[in-house]
């Protein structure tokens, strides 16, 4: 225990305070800003705000300053650390205790209201994840003043029961926002709303939708210091803006909650929500409102506020409206008369910036004083949740979702005979209706085929792409979930399991997120009445990471095999593949792998040559699917295999000669992908992908491809779910080209049936390759492709409307998809695969259509695996991926999210290939000559 205490942070102090204690003045942030934070018409910079920090670093005895890591443009990612002089002394020490309750292991309940009583409440307040939301990193610097100056009872207090870590949740986009805001001369014309690219190098929003994946710099550093160093009891994460007509949104939440979550969490965050409304209302700041006032739940696990549900944290969002320049609270009748989710209501009235800034800095209050007045129970309940969650993973237990209690229904209803209601109709003062069998709670709620695992085991000699399952529990490890790995072969539960296996077990802390990443989510049939229209979620539904990266996995529902050595940290390199034979001919790898389109593109780059073998092959004796590579040997070819097999973890096939049969052989592609003014973040993650698997690229707007003329620029051109906008309406609204710098003026523009359609046309007739994602497939019809939308009615005008949400709903879930993996459009992907599905188009032609061909279609009418889905039998027989001819090109529609926020590797292959294959179809032989 004592060894875990005093492990190192591993973040680097940056100007740190002191022990000396506090002999000189704090500088005031006007000092350095020039002028005042929250002022109207004015935005600090990230650059200005660390110049401060490092100052009062070295002023103040309250504080230490740390960088939690690098951002995705370089920047230092600071967290300030503010408690009491003491307690900034003896840091490592509350620290550790607070690592050592939320782990729960190995203590007695005893000891751990020993710790409680001697430890000090961990807050976390991060500001500014999403940058055109100004109000909070400026509100920030207040806080942080206030806290290192301030002398009132109420903040001494605070100062020596609690450790504050203030956290600046998006450096790089603080200084775009701020810098382009305070651009204009005319302060009456700055806007935050004209932003020509996204507020995170890739991702921009999603920068909250990046939690359990943690693919972004700024997310993981954020993850590391909550999950791995400083396990905070409570996560503030402040966001803008509020309902329109209030001031702020404020927890509680509305449902559903995710059934994976430890009750305590919840009701430990309704308390602290209510807590805030109370100090507000208390100060007289009307305005907050919660629940029904917003739609925010508490059911995804990808946001910065959420995740920390499934650590057993508190987790508070507040959605604060305001802005620099001068803005109004309209009059909303609806909103002028008090409910249970609004107490005090607001009139409509002018407002400037540090009125916002005066409510968040009240709202940080309020945490801070409930983490102080209830200090030893936040730190002891903490430890319960870990506890307890250590105990259901440790014996038989099981996970009540909404498919359960139908099986209940449905057990009950079947019991009953013919004309008989409940025997307990008579009851008097009781909805008897919704009474069953007591008995079906043991059969039915707890039989034994539905126990939630006790381990999940991912054998090392089943993965299809092992680099891809070292991903997926890169994404465990990097949210604090223990990954062990057996040194050597082992039997469980009668299968055996080669060395190198890994096992994931559920008695550990974090369970609720170990099961929300293996496990469906089974969210719940919500509609506003039976028969109505559903009630949209606050975001996806169903996201199973090891779904979405097909790992291989068995659960073992009996208990688990004994501990094996833990994976300490981040696996950098996947395992290290192998050179297999002696051949001197070349190389046969398969398609499977992911890490191969590296491999490929290192080759094609340095002028080696790389075939895909079109049939299946047996090599070595070894059996490899349709799309196996061929590389000669020779030139560059050999450095880089090797390379590539002790870093990439790519088997390869030493062979004395090209196996028989015929293959295509590949070329340099030069691939556009299509962006707008403000930046797309589909277009975003695509960017992130193509550089991940070292593709090259050009990002091109609009204008230049109304221009025309692009065969001669590029081969492939790629248009991401969101370029488009929705059907009849553009993505987004755009500034005036005269108030833009002129660099940015060549990025207006909308992708238009008029212009841009005609273009792409021509470009595909000529030999060019299209590929639309998600939305974008509304292309393929628009270009002349003999295909239509399967989720569609007709009138009797025979115009083709979307079905409506009553009929037709599945708001981003996981699908169960056929796949022809002998098309090269499926080369490497199995004939079963999970898709992430987001209310998407599908596609339907008449059968022997020329043209077109369906690679990846729907062929069952129930093929959710995680979600929610309504009405999904209307998928059934579609088409959601489509290989399209258009004279001597090829239009590519792939339906489904293909690269969804970058987590569906598997179907990362269906664009990968199309960007590789179309190309090569104009003039393409068949034979392999070398």
């Amino acid at each position: 225990m004592r060894a875990l205490m005093l492990t190192a942070t591993g973040l680097s102090l940056v100007m740190a305070a002191t022990s000396v204690a506090q002999t000189r003045p704090i500088t005031d942030p006007v000092t350095v800003l020039k002028t005042k934070p929250g002022s109207d018409y004015f935005l600090a910079n990230y650059k200005q705000v660390t110049e401060w920090l490092q100052r009062v670093a070295q002023e103040s005895d309250r504080m230490k300053l740390v960088s939690i890591g690098k951002t995705a443009e370089g920047r230092e990612q600071y967290m300030a650390i503010i408690s009491s002089p003491e307690n900034i002394r003896n840091i490592d020490k509350y620290r550790g205790i607070s690592q050592q309750l939320a782990l729960a292991k190995g203590l007695t309940d005893d000891q751990a209201k020993a710790l409680a009583a001697d430890g000090k409440a961990v807050v976390w307040i991060d500001a500014g994840l999403h940058a055109t939301e100004v109000v909070n990193a400026q509100s920030h610097v207040q806080l942080i003043h206030e806290m290192l100056t301030g002398t009132d009872a109420e903040t001494m207090r605070i100062l020596n029961d609690t450790v504050g870590l203030y956290v600046f949740a998006n450096p790089d986009g603080l200084d775009l926002v701020a810098n382009w805001y305070m651009r204009p001369t005319d302060k009456t014309k700055r806007n935050t709303n004209s932003i020509p690219v996204l507020y995170q190098k890739y991702i921009g929003h999603d920068n909250n939708r990046d939690s359990y994946a943690s693919t972004q710099p700024e997310t993981t550093n954020l993850n590391r210091a909550a999950y791995r160093e400083w396990f905070p009891q409570i996560l503030y994460n402040q966001h803008q803006t509020g309902p329109v007509g209030t001031v702020v949104f404020i927890p509680p939440f509305r449902d559903p909650y995710n059934f994976n979550n430890e009750p305590l969490v919840i009701n430990q965050t309704d308390a602290v929500g209510t807590a805030m409304h109370a100090r507000l209302i208390a100060k007289g700041m009307g305005g907050s409102v919660s629940r029904s006032g917003a739609p925010y739940s508490t059911w995804f696990n990808g946001g910065v506020r959420t995740i920390g549900y499934f650590h057993n944290q508190i987790g508070i969002l507040t959605e604060i409206i305001g802005s620099p320049t001068p803005m109004e609270i309209p009059l909303v009748p609806s909103k002028q008369i008090g409910t249970q989710d609004a107490a005090m209501t607001i009139a409509p009235q002018k407002w400037h910036f540090q009125q916002s800034i005066d409510y968040v800095k009240e709202m940080s209050k309020s945490i801070l004083d409930y983490a102080s007045r209830n200090r030893e129970v936040v730190l002891y309940n903490r430890y319960i949740m870990g506890s307890n969650q250590i105990q259901k993973g440790s014996e038989d237990s099981w996970v009540i979702t909404p498919k359960r209690i139908d099986a209940v229904k449905a057990a009950a209803e079947a019991m009953k005979k013919p004309g008989e209601g409940s025997a307990l109709d008579d009851l008097a003062g009781y909805n008897t209706r919704d009474i069953v069998p007591s008995s079906l709670y043991k059969t039915v709620l707890q039989d034994p085929k539905h126990r939630a695992p006790r381990a999940f085991v991912i054998p090392a000699d089943r993965q299809a792409d092992m680099p891809t399952t070292v991903a997926f529990l890169n994404s465990l490890i990097k949210t604090g979930i223990e990954v062990e790995q057996a040194p050597s072969a082992f039997s469980y539960g009668g299968k055996r399991y080669p060395a190198g296996s890994y096992v994931v077990r559920s008695d550990q802390a974090f369970r609720p997120h170990v099961l929300d990443m293996f496990e469906p989510q089974d969210h719940p049939q919500d509609f506003a009445y039976p028969g109505g229209p559903p009630i949209r979620p606050y975001d996806i539904t169903g996201y199973t990471l090891a779904y979405q990266m097909n790992v291989t996995f068995d659960r073992l529902l009996d208990g688990a095999p004994a501990h094996f050595p833990q994976v300490p940290d981040v696996i950098e390199t996947p395992p290290a593949g192998r050179v297999i034979g002696s051949g001197s001919g070349g190389y046969v790898v398969s398609h499977a792998v992911n890490n191969g389109f590296i491999l490929t593109n290192r080759l094609l780059k340095a002028g080696a040559p790389v075939f895909w073998i079109k049939q299946g092959i047996t090599v070595g004796g070894e059996t490899l699917a349709p799309g196996a590579l061929w590389i000669p040997a020779g030139g560059a070819a050999k450095g880089i295999v090797d390379t590539a097999v002790q870093t990439l973890g790519i088997d390869a096939l030493a062979v004395a000669a090209k196996p028989a049969g015929d293959a295509v052989k590949l070329k340099p592609v030069r691939i556009a992908l299509v962006d707008h003014y403000g930046g797309s973040m589909a277009s975003g993650w695509n960017r992130w992908i193509f550089e991940k698997y070292e593709f090259p690229y050009s990002v091109v707007y609009p204008q230049e491809l109304d221009k025309g003329g692009l065969d001669k620029k590029y081969d492939v051109i790629v248009f991401q779910s969101d370029v488009l906008g929705r059907e009849g309406r553009p993505p987004q609204r755009q500034p005036d080209p005269a108030d833009l710098p002129a660099e940015w003026r060549m990025a207006l523009g909308h992708v238009t049936t008029e212009k841009t359609v005609p273009q792409l046309t021509a470009f595909t007739k000529a030999g060019g390759t299209v590929i639309a994602v998600g939305n974008a497939t509304r292309l393929g019809a628009e270009m002349g492709l003999p295909v239509y939308n399967a989720l569609t009615s007709v009138d009797a005008a025979g115009k083709r409307t979307p079905l409506p949400g009553t009929k037709f709903y599945v708001p981003g879930s996981v699908l169960q998809a056929k796949v022809d993996p002998t098309d090269p459009l499926a080369y490497g992907v199995p004939a079963t695969l999970d898709v992430f599905y987001n209310n998407n188009p599908t596609y339907s032609f008449t059968p022997g259509q020329a043209g077109v061909r369906r690679v990846a279609w729907f062929a069952s009418e129930d093929p959710l695996r995680s979600g929610w889905a309504w009405g999904q039998k209307a998928l059934n027989d579609t088409a959601t991926v489509i290989d399209g001819s258009l004279g001597k090109g090829h239009v590519y529609l792939l339906a489904n999210e293909v690269t969804q926020r970058g987590q569906p590797y598997a179907s990362f292959k269906f664009l990968f290939n199309a960007a590789l294959y179309g190309p090569t179809q104009v003039g393409m032989t068949t034979s392999a000559d070398n």
